[in-house]
């Protein structure tokens, strides 16, 4: 166990995010629990709790974490209208085969249906800044047509996040390439001038 003088090092809460993740994999969501996450992480439960309260809030942090990784790992490769759906496209494709991601949605639908339904978590928040932000390079080379960014960026969310929910219901229709034009397709259609 780590002395209670080092548990406030930002690497403590990675450990215990890796904790979580596995845990999610070994168990599925409905049975991890804090004791668990606790010791692969090597550290108390309290240490869990002076940063997050119970584990549906931990398991929101490691989903954003997830998220906004992803979003990193996928820089863009310029600006413009292509550029921004190729970048999209690529997120979309990474976070469907990340098997945290995909297991909370498979084994978990009522913790995300709140994400879906019920309200924008801070992962979602951040892709709609980071999308605005390219809309708005895009619109100043005309590639983009007009419109709030911020608004199209949201709507290119729901897009996006429709098309990584349901990939599973269509794929013997569409497989993962044939998914990937017609996200593109669809993109490029609604931003397009």
């Amino acid at each position: 166990m780590l002395s209670i003088s080092n548990d406030t090092s930002p690497d403590i809460g990675d450990r215990i995010l890796d904790a979580a993740a596995s845990c999610v994999l070994a168990y599925g969501v409905q049975r991890v629990t804090l004791a668990e996450i606790a010791r692969r992480a090597g550290v108390s439960r309290p240490t869990i709790y002076r940063r997050w309260p119970d584990t549906r809030a931990l398991l929101a942090a490691l989903l954003t974490r997830r998220i906004v990784g992803v979003l990193s790992d996928v820089p863009s490769r310029g600006s413009g209208r292509e550029a921004l759906v190729e970048r999209i496209v690529g997120v979309a494709q990474r976070l469907r085969h990340d098997e945290v991601v995909m297991s909370v949605f498979h084994s978990e639908p009522e913790f995300a249906m709140v994400y879906i339904a019920e309200r924008l978590g801070t992962s979602q928040q951040i892709l709609i800044d980071a999308v605005a932000d390219e809309i708005r390079n895009a619109q100043r080379d005309g590639s983009v047509r007009r419109g709030d960014p911020r608004q199209m960026a949201a709507m290119c969310l729901l897009i996006t996040q429709s098309t990584i929910q349901s990939a599973q219901l269509v794929a013997p229709i569409l497989d993962a390439d044939a998914l990937a034009v017609e996200l593109a397709y669809s993109l490029n259609g609604y931003l397009k001038p």
